[in-house]
């Protein structure tokens, strides 16, 4: 009997020892998963420091009412606060009939984006250039710093929003999307300097969206090209008339306005196509332009004409020109997948071709010769051979051969 209860007692305390015991492994397994996830928290705040709060990076794939992959990072942030940009350096060596070779190397660009979301409906975005190497006190050099935009979008549906401030004039193929893992050549075309005079930004008010799944629009009115500035002369006419982020005091100058309209249709598969005008009290200038993709094969281009109503004696009346773009890439012939398109593109532009009193000073015809590596689909390493021919020149010396190398980046 005395057995029995000895036994029953050891019974009974192992099993309270045991159900205290559970009890205590559930406590610790509970304070272990608490600091579990604390540490987890911890582990994701450090990260998002370290990778730019919640940082988001450029996809080629994601891109917001015609801008380029890093300027429309904002609109796909996970953090309210964007940061983006690209940059590039250039090396040319320009040689010509004659012989006289020139070298050049040179910190072209670097742009930062910043961009800001008040509300997902409200969004501050803002570029800053810097080019060839920034501004030194003292230096002749043609470095400088601007802000090349600076607007609000007002996002109100799919079909319609507003855009308020100075931004990028909505003309062609490469004034919008000007990053360089863009286009092939290592300079943009001469079509987009001379003709539509990238980069072309003006301060102003602009409505856009989609109307359809296919088709979309831009439609808005700008301060206009300062044709009256004096320098309407010469091939650069174009170029030096955009007053951009600049201030132009209206005790000198007129301001005028100037109403951009433009569509452009996708519904064909791996076809961009589309059109766009701009016109003032001076000038009416239009383009159409086309972008298709198909397996490794890309063809681009534009062509653009500009009419001046002005006549004034001895300034362009008509611009026009353009160019074509075919490249196919060599990656995928082999088992690497690093992207690598060889090129060819031509190009013709008649920044001159009709001036008051009957004149005309002919074309610039180029024909560029090139490759790119990308190592990273951010990044891209060029080279092209451009034989270009100045056909206005009465000059033995009309033909000039710049060879061109580049490394271009966005983030």
């Amino acid at each position: 009997m005395k057995l029995s209860k000895t036994t029953l007692s050891i019974a009974t305390t192992l099993l309270l020892s045991t159900s205290l015991s559970a009890d205590a492994l559930s406590d610790v397994q509970a304070e272990v998963a608490e600091l579990k996830a604390q540490t987890q928290t911890l582990i994701d705040e450090v990260s998002n420091l370290q990778t730019g709060f919640e940082y988001t990076t450029a996809d080629a794939n994601k891109k917001h009412s015609g801008l380029g992959a890093s300027a429309s990072k904002v609109y796909f942030s996970k953090s309210p606060l964007s940061i983006g940009g690209y940059g590039n350096i250039d090396y040319y060596r320009n040689s010509n009939e004659n012989g006289a070779n020139t070298d050049n190397i040179d910190v072209y660009r670097f742009i930062p984006y910043i961009g800001y979301r008040f509300t997902d409906n409200l969004i501050l975005n803002v570029e800053l250039e810097f080019e060839h190497g920034g501004v030194q006190d003292g230096a002749t050099g043609d470095g400088y710093v601007i802000i090349e935009f600076m607007y609000l979008d007002f996002l109100l549906n799919e079909k319609y929003n507003i855009r308020v401030g100075n931004m990028l004039v909505p003309m062609g193929l490469i004034n919008e999307k000007h990053e360089p893992t863009v286009f092939t050549t290592v300079q943009r075309p001469n079509t987009s300097k001379k003709l539509i005079p990238s980069t072309w930004h003006e301060n102003g008010i602009m409505a856009y969206g989609q109307l359809t799944d296919d088709l979309s629009y831009h439609l808005g009115a700008f301060s206009a090209l300062q044709l009256g500035r004096g320098i309407g002369k010469g091939n650069d006419w174009l170029r030096k008339s955009r007053a951009g982020s600049f201030r132009i005091d209206e005790t000198s100058e007129r301001l005028g306005l100037g109403v951009i309209a433009r569509v452009d249709y996708t519904g064909i598969n791996g076809l961009f196509v589309g059109a766009s005008t701009y016109v003032d009290s001076n000038l009416v200038m239009g383009d159409v332009h086309f972008d298709y993709n198909l397996d490794a094969f890309r063809t681009y281009g534009v062509y653009t004409q500009t009419n001046r109503s002005e006549s004034i004696s001895g300034e362009p009346e008509r611009a026009k020109g353009g160019f074509i773009n075919l490249s196919y890439d060599l990656s995928t012939l082999t088992k690497y997948q690093d992207k690598t398109p060889i090129f060819v593109q031509y190009e013709t532009v008649s920044a001159q071709d009709k001036v008051t009193g009957g004149a005309s000073v002919d074309s610039t015809d180029t024909i560029t010769l090139g490759i790119n590596y990308f190592p990273h689909e951010q990044v891209v390493l060029k080279a092209d051979y451009a034989m270009q021919k100045d056909n206005s020149l009465a000059s033995n010396v009309d033909e000039t051969n710049i060879f061109s190398l580049s490394m271009g980046f966005i983030f």
